[in-house]
């Protein structure tokens, strides 16, 4: 299956939507607010959500892994296909020693194949999944090779986008016949190398069935090889072969055309067939992909993506699982400059000075103030953000997000731990842990505002 031209946008939208629907809503605020920025339709919101998220909780990097462990996995059935084809030549000629029985040779070259080909003849007809056997082992194969947990609704996701469009049909027939063809060439080349390097003899026999019903379906199964040049026995040596091997070199060389015949008519050239079908449906169905905005699960994201009205002071229950906030930076809209405090009491003067071409946020002191300047923010990313923070106060898990998440609103960001108001104390374990958190964050901090690059984007 060329996983390749699979857009991986749908996919890891696809991904989260079965993971939300099986573990409850991840935490997404700051992705719905990037969402919400960038503009677009539910589509395109969706999208840029589940690559925000994905990105954040590594699944795009799972992702990288299935992969490799689907082309592991294939690889692997590629070989046993081969292997299982050129045994199967070996054990329908053997080693010469004895003649060779038409009738099972032709049923060990193609009985399993006819089988499955039948099979995957009724799925298609009656709308089952064709080929669900192979591609349910190269799935799991492939989820074992990638040695990922977060990987591990990846295949499912798959299944589910390619059969909302009508492809897995066409996937998982392509892989079949793709790895039923690999076998059958195998056994044609071991079968063109025993044919030429050994000499067999050929007969068939029956017991219970009358010896003209065999000769009819001998002569009636090489009608079509005839077509295409291939050596039809006449009915002397059909029944010549019937009561012992003939030994002359012009029926061996005959029975030996007729035998590979039958093995390409009806083994080869259908499975090359198929797998042609296969291959163009999926290349013209690869147009249909997309993803359904109209499904439950994404119309529950709708008000969150593309609302009817902004509104403010929302509250979102607790999240199961927290997540460790990451800094980063965003590409400067402007060469603005923005000074913003996080959660300071009344002894603490704010703003502590003018300064030339700063912009004052204010104090974020509660969520409604958080959220009006992140979704500012979100439009519009200063080149420059200093943010000052109280050290007398615990680093919390909220506060350690919310720098990190306006971290990544802005072109440059620094923290400025404000030193203790007069007559209060700051506790130095406290402090430290304030640095260590913020060193974790890879946020640049000091004692001192850096007012010159704040003010001018130098030290």
């Amino acid at each position: 299956m060329p996983l390749k031209s699979i857009p991986e946008s749908l996919w890891l939208a696809e991904t989260l939507r079965l993971s939300e629907a099986r573990a409850g809503t991840l935490e997404d605020a700051e992705a719905c607010r990037q969402a919400r920025a960038g503009g677009g339709d539910l589509r395109q919101r969706l999208l840029v959500r589940a690559r925000w998220l994905a990105q954040r909780d590594g699944l795009d990097r799972a992702l990288g892994h299935w992969r490799q462990g689907a082309a592991l996995a294939l690889a692997l059935l590629a070989a046993l296909a081969l292997g299982s084809g050129a045994g199967l030549a070996l054990a329908a000629l053997g080693d010469g020693s004895r003649p060779v029985n038409l009738l099972w040779a032709l049923g060990s070259l193609l009985g399993l194949h006819l089988l499955t080909l039948a099979g995957w003849a009724l799925g298609s007809l009656f709308g089952a999944g064709a080929g669900s056997l192979l591609g349910r082992l190269w799935l799991d194969l492939g989820q074992r090779l990638a040695r990922d947990a977060r990987s591990a609704l990846l295949g499912p996701a798959l299944l589910a986008l390619l059969g909302r469009a009508g492809l897995q049909r066409w996937a998982l027939g392509l892989l079949s016949h793709g790895l039923w063809l690999l076998a059958l060439l195998a056994a044609l080349a071991v079968l063109l190398v025993q044919l030429a390097t050994r000499r067999y003899g050929f007969v068939w026999e029956t017991t219970l069935l009358p010896s003209a019903s065999f000769a009819a379906l001998i002569h009636g199964l090489g009608a079509l090889p005839a077509l295409l040049g291939f050596a039809q026995p006449d009915l002397d040596l059909l029944r010549a072969s019937g009561e012992a091997v003939v030994g002359g070199e012009a029926a061996r060389q005959t029975w030996a055309s007729w035998l590979l015949g039958v093995f390409l008519v009806y083994g080869l050239l259908p499975r090359a067939l198929l797998a042609l079908l296969c291959l163009w449906r999926w290349r013209r169905g690869l147009a249909r992909l997309d993803l359904d905005t109209g499904h439950p699960d994404y119309l529950a994201l709708r008000e969150r993506l593309l609302p009817s009205s902004e509104r403010l002071g929302i509250s979102d229950a607790a999240p199961a699982q927290l997540y460790r906030p990451q800094a980063g930076s965003a590409p400067a809209g402007s060469a603005r400059a923005l000074l913003v405090a996080v959660e300071l009491d009344e002894r603490q003067p704010w703003p502590p000075r003018e300064a030339s071409g700063v912009e004052d946020a204010g104090i974020l002191d509660d969520r409604d103030s958080r959220h009006r300047l992140l979704e500012r923010l979100a439009g519009a990313p200063p080149a420059r953000l200093l943010i000052a923070c109280d050290p007398r106060r615990s680093p919390d898990r909220g506060t350690l997000a919310l720098l990190g998440e306006l971290a990544r609103s802005a072109g440059q960001t620094r923290v400025w731990l404000l030193p203790a108001p007069p007559g209060a104390t700051l506790d130095t374990q406290r402090l430290g842990d304030w640095q260590a958190a913020l060193d974790a964050l890879q946020l640049a901090h000091a004692g001192e505002a850096p007012w010159h690059w704040l003010e001018h984007g130098d030290d």
